[in-house]
Parts: C-alpha cells; sequence; structure tokens
C-alpha cells in the first residue's frame, strides 16, 4: 500500500494542475467527453496503464446517409461568349509574347556568336599577319646573310686570285731570271 501511495504521489506531480483541477470538477465518464460520429463508434479500452487507448469502428454505410454525405459541387458559372474571347485573346498575347521572347533570345545568341566568330576571325587574321611578318623578316635576314657570305666567298676567292696571279708572275720572273 505504501508503494501505492508512493506513486500515486509522484504520478500526481507529472499531471498538470490543470488537468488535475478538471478532473476533480468533472468527474464524469469518458464516455461523454468522446462524442457521438454518425459513421463512427469510438471506445474506450482501459486496459493500457500506460496511457488512453480508443477503439474506433467504422459503421456500414446506410442508403439514408448516402444522401446526407452527397458532396455537392459549387454551381457553375455562367461562361459569356466575351469571356471566352477575351481568354482565348490572353492567351494569344501570352503566345505571342513568349514566340517574342523566345525570337530575342535567339537573335542574341545569333549576335554573340557572330561577335565569337569575327573576333576568332581577327584573331586568325593578325595571327597569320604576323606570322608572315615573322616569316618575312626571317626570310629577309636569311637572304642578307646568304648575300653577306656569298660576297665574303668571293672576296676570298678574288685575294686567292691575285695572290695565285702573283705567286706566276713572281716565278715568271725567277724562271726568267734563272734562265
Amino acid at each position: 500500500m505504501a508503494k501505492t501511495a508512493i506513486a500515486y504521489k509522484e504520478k500526481m506531480k507529472e499531471i498538470s494542475v490543470l488537468s488535475f483541477i478538471c478532473s476533480c470538477l468533472y468527474p464524469e465518464s469518458h464516455k461523454n467527453i468522446m462524442g457521438d460520429f454518425e459513421d463512427l463508434d469510438i471506445k474506450p479500452i482501459n486496459k493500457r496503464a500506460s496511457g488512453q487507448a480508443f477503439e474506433v469502428i467504422l459503421k456500414p454505410i446506410s442508403p439514408v446517409s448516402d444522401a446526407a454525405h452527397c458532396v455537392t459541387t459549387p454551381p457553375k458559372r455562367d461562361v459569356s461568349l466575351e469571356d471566352i474571347q477575351k481568354k482565348l485573346e490572353a492567351a494569344e498575347d501570352r503566345r505571342r509574347a513568349q514566340e517574342a521572347q523566345v525570337l530575342r533570345a535567339l537573335a542574341e545568341k545569333r549576335d554573340h556568336e557572330r561577335d565569337v566568330l569575327l573576333k576568332a576571325m581577327e584573331e586568325n587574321s593578325n595571327f597569320s599577319r604576323m606570322a608572315e611578318e615573322k616569316l618575312q623578316e626571317k626570310m629577309e635576314h636569311n637572304e642578307e646573310n646568304r648575300q653577306a657570305y656569298l660576297s665574303a666567298m668571293m672576296e676570298r676567292l678574288q685575294e686567292r686570285e691575285k695572290h695565285a696571279q702573283e705567286v706566276r708572275r713572281k716565278k715568271e720572273l725567277r724562271e726568267e731570271l734563272t734562265a
């Protein structure tokens, strides 16, 4: 009994003050609180020690209750020819606006592609021009080097020819003197 009293005191600490007051003021059974539904039957089950349990039973549908539960659709508004035409015009305007937007986007994309292509062509022509200029400079430099080399060779050849003629002349003079 002492354990039950201690457990009861602890349980009372856990229950909120409002719940405690309500249970004191309204000691009625839970059946009245549950309410009465037309197609549901709710029965409390007091078999659980940890809390409250309920059993919900659906009642079979009766032909009388079908009329009560019939959901009616809201009355349709009369649609006039003018309303239909306004809606069609609005839809046509939306279609035109969307089409114009798509065309603008395509035009912008085409302009961008053209700008990119022009820039690429300009860069390509600049690269080609620079490469051609470089090649031309290199060819001119090579031609100058070749001409310098050829003139140096011709000069050496002429000096050798002069030297050979002088050696021949001296040899002839020696031969004349010795003869």
